[in-house]
């Protein structure tokens, strides 16, 4: 009998999943979470053999949940679902060695034997989320993306390169250089951009 979490912050949503999987004759649901924090704590006290997980939720992200499990060498699977073919977020789950990225509204026989799958060693990628990757390259460097992380966050040139101890011209071409490479017309949109394609 495989073990399941369901972490996912749709309420609906997560009662379905688990109804359906339930049907499963080799599968039990055994713990919902309905944001991230919530879920790496009943990973640990339930152990899972696979975590369920929405991209997107409340105080961590699927992601978020995905490098702590690798962090701490938990020995729970993940599998991603989301609605988002970002590469950005493609990138960061492949980094953090998940198992499963699938698309939110595959059939329910599908996921189920994609974890049966997982179970058995594979790792299950839908393909839309795979080519919807492939275009688009992050072309920020480390350095750019955390200067673009704390710009984001409302911080100006001057407290940028006082946090990151730069002198302030050295940022204002980073920014400069951030704007040119996303296409941006401004500072903020080259925040949206990146936001967007999941890069920060």
């Amino acid at each position: 009998m495989f073990k399941i979490l369901i972490a996912e912050d749709q309420r609906l949503l997560r009662g379905a999943l688990a109804s359906l999987l339930d049907l499963e004759d080799d599968i039990e649901v055994i713990g919902q979470a309905s944001d991230g924090a919530e879920a790496l704590e009943l990973i640990c006290k339930l152990q899972p053999d696979i975590c369920l997980m929405d991209i997107e939720m409340p105080q961590l992200s699927g992601l978020d949940v995905a490098e702590e499990i690798q962090a701490r060498a938990l020995p729970c699977r993940v599998i991603i679902l989301t609605t988002f073919a970002r590469p950005g977020y493609f990138e960061r789950a492949i980094k953090a060695n998940i198992h499963g990225y699938l698309l939110k509204d595959e059939p329910s026989d599908r996921l189920a034997e994609a974890i049966r799958r997982v179970m058995a060693g594979h790792r299950e990628v839908s393909p839309e989320l795979i080519f919807g990757s492939l275009h688009n390259e992050n072309p920020l460097t480390a350095r750019e993306i955390n200067i673009l992380k704390l710009a984001a966050q409302g911080g100006s040139a001057a407290d940028i390169a006082k946090s990151m101890h730069l002198s302030y011209g050295t940022v204002r071409n980073y920014i400069s250089e951030i704007i040119n490479k996303l296409e941006a017309k401004n500072r903020m949109e080259a925040v949206r951009i990146a936001e967007e394609k999941g890069w920060i």
